[in-house]
């Protein structure tokens, strides 16, 4: 069975506290030894000036007398604690204890038995001090010091105020541990807590996304950290301020895809409505000559026949009109269909102006170009396409006596080609899609009104197929359409 996974939080809150309780144990191990170690030297310190004092007494007793009756009696000096041992050859072995306080052991001095004396003798070993554990009285540290007449002298004090004050320290420092750690891991829970809950907020933000449909119809991804929780000034905030970005830059792209489906859409609805006209007249005409031949028969169906197939080579024509443009859309799209040579942008104005006139007497056409050729490089059908179209939508979309100008000039590294006309303008609710495929101001999408929509596409994707812009600026009385393209490279170093 897999173990659960724990949380951060608890990841976190276990290396803190585990981390600080082992600094603890090791600050508490050090200070004990420390302080043992300097009151064990202050214990001996006292020891050692302890036993000069008794070797003095006992010098004072003959060494053949020296047992502990004779000092006591010639000396009567107490030391609290006191632990005294004399050793000689003649006196013998014998040792007493004295109380700390007056009221210990009623005031009386205990004597060692043998067995402690023993047991003391085999401590020091030789060694002139030791620590040896007397039973009923507890540890002594003593020290053996052999005196003027030859008598050994062993002092001793007892060890047990040093491990009073160590109990004391260890229990202090361990509650004061557990006490620490209890806070310790308070704080660190709320900080953690704290911390985290922008994470939460993130998690809990993806997790209402997640549940939204992003599949299908029209998708907005309303949803986003708290501001508050989104400072991309702290770590966790950082994470939470990439989050919103992230769901801006999905809400855009669902946004753009619903927009493409809408215009694929459109587009399809489109094409099928400008296939549907010349094919419903291509079978009108076909039906209208067979019966024509079945039931008129001679030079009448002749006739009518003719003037039906007349119809279906037009409809046929623009049809196929209407195919190749697509497919040169197509094309464009794929960067292929251009043929890159030098062209006059100035001749290939001139040229395609003087087409567009007899078409609209009815119009005023201008021209504005320099005397000199500014030559760029491209596909020079292409671009006569290009200005051909334009002028098409000018005289197309404009009453008559508009005035009509097209204009050539270089500015700076760009060759800019214009189309103006003082017409009525385009109107706003179309100028955002008029670039797009069977754009058109006209919804009937009448052949009196316009073409099929593709002409200002085909231009747009023609110009950027060359690496420039076209752009429109357009009001009552005042419609531009701009065309700027790079200029030849060696056209632009003649500046």
């Amino acid at each position: 069975m897999a173990r659960r996974p724990m949380s951060l939080q608890t990841r976190l809150m276990t290396a803190v506290i585990g981390f600080v309780s082992l600094i603890l144990v090791i600050v508490a191990v050090i200070t004990s030894a420390l302080l043992g170690s300097t009151l064990e030297r202050q214990l001996e310190d006292r020891l050692h000036s302890y036993s000069s004092t008794v070797t003095q007494w006992v010098s004072r007793v003959p060494a053949k007398f020296a047992n502990m009756d004779n000092i006591l009696e010639i000396n009567d000096a107490r030391v609290p604690g006191l632990l005294l041992a004399v050793s000689s050859t003649e006196g013998g072995t014998s040792g007493v204890l004295f109380p700390d306080t007056k009221d210990e052991w009623g005031g009386v001095p205990q004597k060692l038995t043998s067995a402690d004396l023993d047991r003391i003798d085999a401590a020091l070993g030789g060694q002139p001090s030791a620590t040896v554990t007397i039973d009923d009285f507890g540890s002594y540290m003593v020290f053996a010091k052999p005196a003027p007449n030859g008598v050994n002298v062993v002092t001793g004090l007892p060890r047990t105020e040093i491990q009073n004050q160590l109990t004391t320290l260890l229990t202090v420092i361990a509650l004061a541990t557990i006490g620490g750690l209890i806070l310790l891991a308070l704080t660190t829970a709320i900080t953690i807590r704290v911390g985290l809950r922008p994470l939460r907020a993130v998690a809990a933000t993806a997790t209402r996304v997640a549940n939204q449909p992003l599949d299908r119809g029209e998708v907005q991804i309303t949803e986003r950290v708290p501001a508050s929780e989104a400072d991309p000034r702290t770590e966790t905030g950082l994470v939470g301020s990439s989050l919103n970005k992230l769901l801006d830059h999905v809400n855009d792209s669902l946004a753009s895809r619903q927009k493409n489906e809408e215009r694929m859409r459109r587009f399809v609805a489109d094409a099928s409505h400008e296939l549907r006209t010349p094919l419903s007249s291509i079978r009108g005409y076909s039906e209208l000559s067979l019966r024509a031949l079945k039931q008129q028969g001679g030079e009448a169906a002749v006739e009518s026949t003719t003037t039906s197939l007349e119809r279906i080579q037009a409809q046929s024509l623009r049809m196929t009109r209407l195919v190749e443009d697509l497919l040169l859309l197509a094309r464009l799209d794929e960067g292929r269909e251009l043929v890159y040579g030098t062209v006059d942008l100035t001749q290939l104005a001139l040229e395609g102006l003087s087409d567009a006139r007899p078409t609209a007497a009815d119009h005023h056409w201008n021209i504005e170009a320099p005397d000199e050729p500014i030559v760029i490089v491209g596909d020079a059908g292409r671009m006569h396409q290009v200005v051909a179209n334009l002028l098409a939508n000018a005289r197309t979309h404009t009453p008559a006596g508009t005035s009509i100008t097209l204009s050539v000039s270089r500015e700076g590294d760009e060759a800019v080609l214009r189309v103006h006309d003082d017409g009525p303008g385009i109107d706003p609710g179309v100028r955002d899609e008029l670039f797009a495929r069977f754009a058109r101001g006209d919804s009937s999408r009448a052949r009196q009104t316009g073409g099929t929509g593709l002409g200002l596409a085909i231009a747009k994707a023609i110009v950027e197929g060359h690496g420039g812009h076209l752009t429109v600026a357009s009001q009552p009385g005042d419609t531009t359409f701009t065309v700027r393209l790079p200029l030849s490279p060696a056209t632009a170093s003649t500046d």
